[in-house]
């Protein structure tokens, strides 16, 4: 399945997007995609009833605007420098381990809403990644068994202000945690949905020019490495969102170095995880 939230910011509800792209409300289902829809065996039971009540949900207008794609999970962890020669645009070494560092989840936004670049920043940036979505409450988990704490997949804008992650010291979280820093969706895919994590396309564009064009099969640590690994620091709760860093391509390894202003436009996907699109505007 393809999970959807839409509505206006605040007043999101749950639906699903079928296979020839509509999409449908599933509010009578009663459960929305929080951390006890994941923990709780929904999305078995969501499949069951979709299965008897598909035909008597309501249509959703194509025009509404798509929220994000489930309910503000309790934590979400990234993976930096998973891509070599991200970690090489960058001027850092391919790390021994995962590089972890957290993102707030006020960061969220819908797939399609705006970028704000927030105040005093000079160098916000652009990232394409995969991110999971914890389906299993998960601690100490084996790589072997790592699969099996996953709900799905979906696509993430992980939108980074350099001087704040980089020149004040160091501080990671500075610069990634800033208000519309996490476009996320358009839909989760469901585990099932996806053959392969470890092998998708994914691509981003400004204003229409390639800039990022990669696969997640050029992982340094894969999707079950991943799991495994943060599972050991700390525990994932159902619906936690792990967002697994990004390849080459960011506006920090251009020559020079190129960042995004008032007017731009940024279009993202992932093979299977749809795409979306923020156009870039000022604080005020």
């Amino acid at each position: 399945m393809k999970l959807i939230r839409f509505g206006e910011v605040g007043n999101e509800k749950p639906g699903i997007q079928l296979d020839n792209g509509d999409w449908i409300d599933i509010t009578a289902f009663g459960q929305d995609y929080d951390e006890s829809f994941f923990g709780g065996n929904g999305i078995e039971q969501l499949k069951k009833w979709i299965e008897v009540n598909a035909a008597q949900c309501p249509k959703v207008d194509s025009k509404t605007r798509l929220g994000v794609p489930l309910v503000r999970p309790s934590k979400i962890v990234c993976v930096g420098l998973n891509y070599a020669k991200h970690a090489a645009e960058s001027g850092m070494d391919v790390p021994k381990e995962p590089v972890l560092f957290f993102k707030a989840t006020s960061a969220l936004v819908g797939p399609n809403d705006a970028i704000i670049i927030p105040k005093g920043s000079v160098k916000t940036d652009w990232e394409v990644e995969l991110s999971i979505v914890i389906g299993k409450k998960a601690s100490y988990v084996a790589q072997e068994e790592a699969m099996d704490h996953i709900a799905g997949y979906v696509l993430h804008n992980d939108v980074s202000e350099r001087e704040f992650q980089l020149e004040r010291s160091g501080q990671w979280v500075k610069g990634k945690s800033c208000d519309t820093f996490a476009p996320l969706g358009p839909f989760i895919a469901t585990r099932d949905e996806i053959n392969d994590p470890n092998n998708l396309h994914l691509w981003l564009k400004l204003n229409g020019e390639i800039m990022q064009d990669s696969a997640t099969s050029d992982f340094i640590f894969n999707v079950q490495q991943v799991v495994s690994h943060i599972s050991q620091f700390m525990t994932l709760l159902p619906g936690d969102i792990i967002s697994t860093g990004t390849p080459f391509g960011v506006g920090l390894g251009l020559t020079p170095p190129k960042y995004l202003k008032p007017g731009d436009v940024v279009e993202l996907g992932i093979e299977g995880l749809g795409t979306s699109r923020q156009e870039v505007k000022a604080y005020q």
